[in-house]
């Protein structure tokens, strides 16, 4: 564990963050039986609130503090009370940056944001313990719902599942200093949207694209790694 600890200093919070278009948080602006939905359905104890879109947020909703309320008073108004401040990070923040700071301020989740102050994603202190220890389930592989395996050595693969993600659960070794996402990692290489049947190799491990559109691929069959010169 103390390898994985002075390891941070070299990891950011954008490799770890949940990114901007997979946030789910509480849209002020939808039907208030919208937010009791999003709010049942929630794996998550803190939630980002916004208006209109998560690049306004607003607060973050600890959902504890809802069991104070009386059922007849859960509104937007009574929600709008319960908000902490949104607490802002740079993206390129070093993991033990963050993990200092968040001690420091007593906060859980952080929005991360680039140098116009748009919003990138979200990060937890849990994102980062996770990055020391390691899921916190016994087997991390079977716990993501990016992969599905297909065959003995073959696994299907979402392209917006997060390389470091990937290589800690499956203990494959794709690159990690580009992109975050398998999507990304490819486009980077071909430079352009693959069309399905569309076959290539990175760090000796086969991919073919399996299902793409317009502006990504959407899903990646990937094989046993095959040893490379200088293996």
């Amino acid at each position: 564990m103390l390898l994985s600890i002075l390891d941070l200093e070299k990891v950011s919070v954008d490799d770890v963050m949940v990114p901007h278009n997979e946030i789910i948080g509480i849209d002020l602006d939808d039907e208030i039986a919208e937010i009791e939905t999003i709010i049942s359905k929630s794996e998550h104890t803190r939630l980002p609130v916004y208006e209109d879109n998560v690049d306004n947020v607003v607060g973050i909703l600890h959902l504890r503090r809802l069991a104070n309320l009386a059922p007849q008073s859960f509104d937007k108004t009574s929600i709008q009370t319960l908000l902490d401040e949104p607490y802002f990070v740079p993206e390129g923040t070093p993991l033990s940056t963050q993990l200092v700071q968040f001690q420091r301020r007593r906060e859980r989740v952080a929005l991360v944001v680039d140098e116009y102050g748009d919003i990138q994603g979200i990060v937890t202190l849990e994102d980062i313990l996770e990055e020391i220890v390691g899921e916190f389930t016994t087997d991390p592989a079977d716990q993501i719902e990016d992969v599905v395996r297909e065959g003995p050595e073959s696994f299907l693969v979402s392209g917006t599942a997060n390389i470091r993600e990937l290589n800690r659960a499956q203990g494959w070794e794709l690159p990690t200093d580009g992109p975050k996402t398998l999507n990304g990692l490819i486009l980077e290489l071909l430079e352009t949207i693959p069309e399905p049947s569309t076959c290539l190799q990175i760090r000796g491990y086969p991919l073919e694209i399996i299902a793409s559109d317009e502006n990504r691929v959407r899903t990646v069959r990937i094989g046993p790694r095959m040893a490379e010169p200088g293996d």
